[in-house]
Parts: C-alpha cells; structure tokens; sequence
C-alpha cells in the first residue's frame, strides 16, 4: 500500500524537521517491552495490511507476551515497514508533539480506510496480532 509508506515517510520527515522536539532514541529497544515500559501500542487496519504485504500475511507473528514480536535481541526487524506509533514515540520526545504528530497521522491512515472502504479501527498491537480478524 503505497499511501501507507506515503504517510511513514511524512512522518519521517516531520521527526527530522523537528528534532529538538522528536526527541532521540537510544534504539535501545526497552520500549518495545509494553508491559515494562507500562504503554500500550495501537495500530490501524491499513498498517498492519502494509506490514502483513511486506511480511506476507502468512508470516505476521502473535504478540503472546507484553513485548513486540518483531524486537528480536533489541533490534527492531520491520524498522523500514514499522507501525506510526513506532515511529513517532521516543521515551526522550516532547509529549505534546508526539501527540499531535500521531492526531495528524491517524487522520491521515483514516483517510486511506475510506478510500479504500476498509472498516477503521485503531486496535491495541497485542489484540490486532492475536484477535482471529487480524488482517
């Protein structure tokens, strides 16, 4: 889904624009541990199908613990393909820019399910990887 890496690579550039804000990441991997950095990651449809196309869908991993499948010894294995929310959080971040950064990108992917007429949901990672509706 080309609109999808469209909205990464927007993303990408709002983080590089705004650095001192963006904050910056030791890519140490401990956030990728939800239920030891105590967040939830939430993902939408049109991401987890962009992943699923990368991956095949055959091959998306279930999420049986609080950590990402795809962090493997503190290295991120989709880091080209991963979720927005990957992308814009940084334990070093401003709040309030991430927050607004991830208000902007959920429109947009929102924009992507009614073009294509895909239902929107925005669905914690751990429910989208192991729920039966999954891609």
């Amino acid at each position: 889904m080309q609109e999808v890496a469209e909205i990464y690579n927007w993303i990408d550039k709002q983080l590089c624009d705004n650095r001192d804000l963006a904050g910056r990441c030791n890519a140490c991997g401990k956030c990728c541990d939800f239920g030891a950095f105590d967040h939830r990651l939430f993902v939408t449809v049109p991401e987890l199908m962009y992943l699923a196309a990368y991956l095949n869908v055959d091959n998306l991993l279930p999420m049986p613990t609080g950590r990402c499948p795809y962090n493997i010894d503190g290295k991120c294995t989709v880091y080209e393909y991963r979720f927005s929310g990957c992308r814009i959080f940084c334990c070093r971040g401003d709040v309030d820019f991430q927050s607004s950064l991830s208000e902007a990108a959920l429109e947009k992917l929102k924009s992507i399910c009614l073009k294509f007429e895909i239902p929107y949901r925005y669905t914690d990672l751990a429910c989208a990887l192991n729920g039966p509706e999954a891609v």
